[in-house]
């Protein structure tokens, strides 16, 4: 179609529409606010702006219930508190949803960016897959609501760039950065560590020589890095806030049980937790972390790696968000940010068949299950079993198809990518 190739052929069109329409839907959430019992502003965001005014005022962030964020998260949107002649506080409050949607459009920039240098893709191409971000509905639904994960996109795409550019240390400190800031891209360490690592080590070399071998200057480079800037972070967020940093930011996650919009195959489990005690010294939930963990740290990283780094991180956290014990419509944008790398050499593109079964299957598991959800939530009525349990159920084995889908296209690759893109002569920088 001729007026989709003029519209793509031009980066200005294409960004500056991602940008009004994330501004409409900022205007919108103001009069959805305003005027409707179902408010737009996610209650998220209204427990970060909570957070940055007890910052403001000299407290802890961690005074807000339920703040279980890093305090940089708070000092970032201090702004959000300001009342000023010129700019009252009712705009100023939306500071942070503003800041989250220009994380969009950042991180929509740097996939166009490694798309053309990385992939050879002409600006129209890229362009086009970069919107597959830039232009979804879902995400800019999400962050014009005050999610932050448009932050952290920005982290892990720029993660990719670095590590693809031979930019190892300022990848150590992204990685060490992105940990911080919330935990999961630690997951992503395995697989840069095994892209980064030789192409073998001779036949008959002995034990010393093997080990020697694991440890490349660019992977001590980039474990240093990133542990230095982890922890300084931490050292600093302890220095002011002590205790509740830790327990809040980090020991949290490790043991909530969540089970409100939650999409995850364990929710009618926790749900069953939170309102029953038990004596039992044993909860299904709490070796969640062993098949997640060993798929999204150990298999995908080990096989994929080398084939494909960004498509490897895809199956990585969709795995790691697929059999995560709280999962919840934010968490999808933590693999959906990987797409524009994986799909251009998917056989979901070659076959639209079958990508069009995985995108209507994985809408329809959702249906399902919101549907379900809204009964018990917002009508009152127990729709654990059958229903919602057979919805989580359903949704899993959707995304485990898909997963499987992913995990075949990524092994099929030549591993073209890493001959180009980290050529043995370039220097570690």
């Amino acid at each position: 179609m001729p007026m989709l190739s003029s519209f793509f052929s031009s980066p200005w069109l294409v960004f500056g529409t991602a940008i009004l329409f994330r501004l409409a839907l900022l205007i919108y959430g103001r009069w959805q606010d305003a005027n409707s019992p179902i408010k737009y502003t996610d209650i998220d965001y209204l427990v970060f702006t909570d957070a940055a005014r007890f910052v403001a005022r000299g407290h802890s962030p961690y005074d807000r219930a339920t703040y279980r964020y890093t305090p940089l998260l708070a000092w970032l949107l201090i702004p959000t508190t300001w009342d000023t002649p010129a700019i009252p506080n009712h705009v100023w409050f939306d500071f942070g949803k503003l800041l989250f949607a220009a994380g969009d459009i950042a991180t929509g920039w740097l996939i166009m960016r490694i798309l053309v240098k990385r992939k050879g893709m002409s600006v129209q191409q890229a362009l086009k897959y970069a919107s597959l971000w830039l232009l979804n509905p879902m995400v800019a639904n999400i962050s014009t609501r005050g999610s932050s994960e448009g932050l952290l996109a920005v982290l892990v795409v720029a993660l990719v760039w670095a590590v693809l550019e031979g930019r190892i240390r300022v990848a150590g400190m992204l990685l060490g950065l992105g940990v911080h800031f919330k935990i999961y891209p630690f997951i992503y360490a395995a697989s840069i560590w095994w892209w980064l690592g030789s192409d073998g080590v001779p036949e008959g070399a002995d034990v010393s020589k093997k080990i020697k071998a694991m440890f490349t200057k660019k992977r001590i480079a980039l474990a240093t890095n990133s542990f230095l800037t982890f922890m300084a972070l931490n050292c600093v967020m302890y220095y002011f806030y002590g205790v509740p940093f830790i327990e809040h930011s980090y020991r949290y996650h490790f043991t909530r049980i969540d089970h409100r919009h939650n999409f995850s195959v364990y929710n009618t489990v926790l749900h069953l937790n939170s309102a029953h005690s038990t004596d039992s010294s044993f909860k299904v939930e709490s070796i969640a972390f062993v098949p997640q963990l060993f798929l999204s740290v150990g298999v995908i990283p080990f096989l994929l790696a080398k084939k494909d780094l960004a498509s490897t991180m895809l199956a990585q956290t969709f795995a790691f968000v697929t059999f995560n014990k709280v999962c919840t419509s934010q968490y999808f944008l933590w693999y959906m940010v990987f797409i524009p790398f994986y799909l251009p050499s998917s056989s979901m593109l070659r076959n639209s068949r079958l990508g069009l079964t995985a995108l209507v299957l994985w809408v329809l598991g959702q249906a399902l299950w919101l549907q379900q959800g809204f009964e018990l939530e917002f009508n009152g009525k127990s729709t654990f079993v059958p229903g919602l349990w057979l919805a989580s159920m359903l949704f899993f084995g959707i995304n485990c198809w898909i997963l499987g889908v992913i995990v075949q296209d990524v092994g099929s690759q030549a591993g073209l990518e890493r001959t180009v893109a980290n050529p043995q002569h370039k220097k570690d920088r």
